[in-house]
Parts: C-alpha cells; sequence; structure tokens
C-alpha cells in the first residue's frame, strides 16, 4: 500500500479554503505531503484546513490571493520550494453560476473563462516551471461532469465550456510534459455537496440530480479524496491525460 503514500512530497492546492479542495489538500496531509494552501483572500476556512493538516502532522503554509493574477501564483510556487520544492498539485479554484445564453452578459462569460479555465492554464503553467528542472511531478486540475454532459435544468453554458476545456487543456499538458517527468490528469466530479451546491435555492434541483443518479444519492467531498490520492501517487504512475469521472454513474445514463 506504500504505492498510495505522499511521503516526501510538497503539493499546492488551489481552492484550498472550502469544499472539494479543504478535503483534498487534508487528504494529502493525512497520505503524508506537506501542503500550501492557496484561495483567496476572502476565505474565510482557510485556518481550518490549516489547523486539520498541522493535526496531521505535517507542514502547511497558506498563500492567500487570486488564480487569474500570476504573481499570486508565483507566490504559491516559490512558498512551496521553502517546504522542500515542489512535486505535487491539485488545481481546485473555481465558480459556478447560471444565466440563459441569450441574455447573458459578455462579462459573465469572461469571468467564468477567467477563473475556470485560464485560472488552471496559469495554475499548471506555475507548477510546471517549479516541476521541469527537478524532471517529475504530478498535477491533477478538478473538471466537472458538466465538461461532458449538459446538466439538466442547469443555464450555464460558460461553465460546461470552462470545464470541457479543464479536461482537454490537461491531456495537451500531459502530452506536451510527457517527457520532462510530469503527470497531468483531471478528475470529473458528479453531483458533489460542496459549498455552491448546498445553496437553499438548489435543494430541490439537488433531489432531482440523486434521483437521476444510479447510486441514488449526492456525493460527499471526501469521496473526491481517495481519487486525487491515487492520480497523484505512484500507483498511477503510467496514468497521465485521464479525466476520472467519479459521479455515482450518473453519466451512464
Amino acid at each position: 500500500m506504500n504505492r498510495f503514500d505522499l511521503l516526501d512530497n510538497v503539493a499546492a492546492v488551489t481552492g484550498a479554503g472550502s469544499g472539494i479542495g479543504q478535503a483534498i489538500a487534508i487528504g494529502l496531509a493525512e497520505a503524508g505531503a506537506d501542503v500550501v494552501c492557496f484561495d483567496r483572500p476572502d476565505s474565510a476556512k482557510l485556518d481550518e484546513t490549516l489547523a486539520a493538516i498541522s493535526k496531521a502532522g505535517r507542514k502547511c503554509s497558506v498563500v492567500k490571493g487570486d488564480v487569474t493574477v500570476e504573481g499570486d501564483l508565483q507566490a504559491m510556487v516559490e512558498e512551496a520550494e521553502k517546504l522542500g520544492g515542489l512535486t505535487l498539485a491539485v488545481n481546485c479554484a473555481g465558480i459556478a453560476n447560471a444565466k440563459e445564453s441569450e441574455v447573458m452578459p459578455r462579462d459573465q462569460w469572461q469571468r467564468m473563462l477567467d477563473v475556470d479555465l485560464t485560472g488552471v492554464f496559469l495554475s499548471c503553467q506555475a507548477e510546471a516551471r517549479a516541476m521541469i528542472p527537478r524532471g517529475k511531478g504530478s498535477i491533477v486540475n478538478i473538471a466537472s461532469i458538466s465538461g461532458i454532459i449538459v446538466n439538466r435544468g442547469l443555464l450555464q453554458c460558460h461553465y460546461n465550456s470552462a470545464k470541457a476545456g479543464v479536461i482537454h487543456l490537461s491531456k495537451c499538458f500531459a502530452v506536451e510534459w510527457a517527457d520532462k517527468g510530469i503527470r497531468v490528469n483531471s478528475i470529473s466530479p458528479g453531483y458533489t455537496w460542496s459549498p455552491m451546491n448546498k445553496r437553499p435555492e438548489m435543494a430541490t434541483q439537488m433531489e432531482k440530480f440523486a434521483a437521476e443518479t444510479p447510486l441514488g444519492r449526492i456525493a460527499e467531498v471526501d469521496e473526491m479524496v481517495g481519487p486525487a490520492i491515487f492520480l497523484l501517487s505512484k500507483a498511477a504512475s503510467f496514468c497521465t491525460g485521464h479525466d476520472l469521472v467519479i459521479d455515482g454513474g450518473a453519466v451512464c445514463w
């Protein structure tokens, strides 16, 4: 089982202040990695992430910033270098909202792509610049089944397009950086109890999504931790350019 441990690794996790990103950051520490946690300056729960990682007995640093700002991401990487050198990364930062396509303002479309797609590009770029000189690294980008299907009842062409871009962008990086010792994969969660899905206005929609999922329920954020550890670990040493769908069977129907 030591194929799955992450000892002697330093990880960076964007979006580590809540939801899937927070769960993964803590899970990586429990698997043995030291972790740099990155999120927006207004993130209220980064301290919770830091405390949980410290409880797991691992080193942890917090960097606050915006994934659309290259300097902020460079600061994250530099902090990881102080901990021993970046070898793992999980890019979870993202936003979600909805609007009918025919009336969606351009700035709403653009902001979504800036954060959910360009933010992943810039994060991977900064991370790879640190990993390439040492000839090893593993990156996991959080996409969504919304990058594969069009969700019933959700008017979010901008979000779907961004997540489809994350899946293909990850494949591009996987091919481009394969000979540099860096593996890049993505995870596409299905309907998950992340903060954005716990909003009161989503209650009825989430009940419907649970009914439309073969396993008959919504995923917990912790259920994305194992897949992330697998893809980052030696257990997945021959896995790159893959999109791992974790959706309770939703896309089968």
